[in-house]
Formats: structure tokens, sequence, C-alpha cells
């Protein structure tokens, strides 16, 4: 497995992150059905997901000079010896299936972004995620608030708006052990404001105090990730 434009970030004393892409070709040969095929395609990229993020975890290890191993055993991870916490997060899957004449061969390309953030003295969350939001499912999950917020704004920066929210809420819910539809719904139209402020600042990273919660958000827009530490 191959991991590429890897990079590292210290957020604060106590956090960082590292953000990678993992790249490997599957071949795979079926004698049934297309939906048998996808099947198997999508074991197989969980497979991978799997392995890339703990690849990425050892090697931020390395970097902080860590040795020790993860513990999967309950939520949220934590490495063994140390205790600090750990978080995973992957993109989707990109490229497509190509189907032969004479066998049922299929064969995906999968171009995945991954993330890790460490954490030495609470919970963290991190989500990374290049798609937008389709509006009409975020219209399904967000608050009254953020839907009336979100309505006023230009559809560009609403577009971007409801990707963020999207992905600082999968975050909540990584840190909190929220349900879906509970995460989802949970209102952060109070930071709507700061969002847009540091979307217009044009800035590479822009970090939010969350003063609810004690919490601040990173939002890197290079590496199309949100981090909550």
């Amino acid at each position: 497995m191959l991991l590429t434009q890897v990079k590292y970030t210290q957020l604060n004393s106590t956090t960082w992150y590292a953000t990678a892409e993992v790249g490997e070709s599957l071949c795979l040969d079926f004698q049934s059905s297309s939906k048998d095929a996808s099947r198997g395609i999508a074991h197989n990229q969980r497979q991978i997901q799997r392995a890339g993020v703990r690849l990425l975890l050892q090697q931020l290890l390395n970097k902080l000079e860590i040795s020790d191993t993860l513990d999967e055993s309950d939520f949220p991870y934590c490495l063994v010896n140390h205790k600090y916490y750990v978080c995973f997060s992957h993109t989707g899957i990109s490229g497509k299936a190509n189907t032969g004449s004479n066998s049922n061969q299929v064969k995906q390309n999968l171009n995945n972004k991954i993330a890790v953030v460490i954490s030495l003295d609470r919970p963290a969350g991190i989500d990374i995620e290049a798609s937008n939001v389709v509006w009409k499912v975020a219209k399904r999950f967000y608050s009254d608030n953020e839907i009336n917020r979100l309505l006023a704004l230009p559809t560009d920066e609403r577009d971007t708006v409801v990707k963020l929210l999207w992905q600082l809420k999968e975050c909540f819910i990584k840190i909190n052990h929220y349900k879906l539809a509970q995460g989802m719904g949970m209102d952060y139209s109070h930071l709507i404001a700061d969002i847009l402020d540091g979307m217009r600042q044009e800035s590479s990273m822009y970090i939010i105090a969350e003063d609810r919660t004690d919490y601040h958000i990173a939002i890197s827009t290079t590496q199309h990730t949100v981090v909550i530490f």
C-alpha cells in the first residue's frame, strides 16, 4: 500500500493531525451478477481504507517519535500505553468499474483521501471530504436556524458552508458518540458567521473558537479537512 501527499500539521501543543492519499488498484473476478461484483468492490474498498488510516497513524507516530499501538476495543480510540486519543476519517471512492465482455472481471481504481488526528488530553474529531453535500440532503438534517441562515447566502458560499457544517457535525458525532440523525440535527447556526469570515480571508487554514463547547475548530481548505480539538 502506498501513501502519497502525506502532510503533518500541529494545531497546538497537544494536537497533531495528518492527511494523505492512498492509491490501490483492485482487479476482482466474479462469476455471477454485477451486484456481487459491487459488493466485492465495496468490501475491498473498506479494507483498503481501514489499512490506509492505520498506516497513516503509524507514520504520524513515527514522526512524533511515539512508540505505541492502537486500542480499538472501545470509542474513542486511544493509544494503549500513552492513552492519547485517536480519530480517523476518509473520503469516498473515486474511479470506475470496467467489465470485460468475456468475463465478469471488474477493475476499480481507488484514490482515497485519508486523515488521522492525535490529541493528548481529550477526544478530538476529524473529517476529510472533497465533495460537496447535496443541498436536498442537508435540508433533511439541518436545524431550521441553520437552513434559514443558509438560504440567505449566495449559492457558492452556501454550498461551501453546507459542506463545512456537515464536516464539523461529523466531528462532534465522533467526539460525543451521537447517532447520525441526532448529531446532524444539532444547531450550529451560531458558527456560520465565523465560517464565512474565515472563508473570506482566503487563508489555507483558519481556526474558530467554539465557546459553547470549549473546543476549537480548524478548517483546512487545501486539505479538505475539519478538525475539532
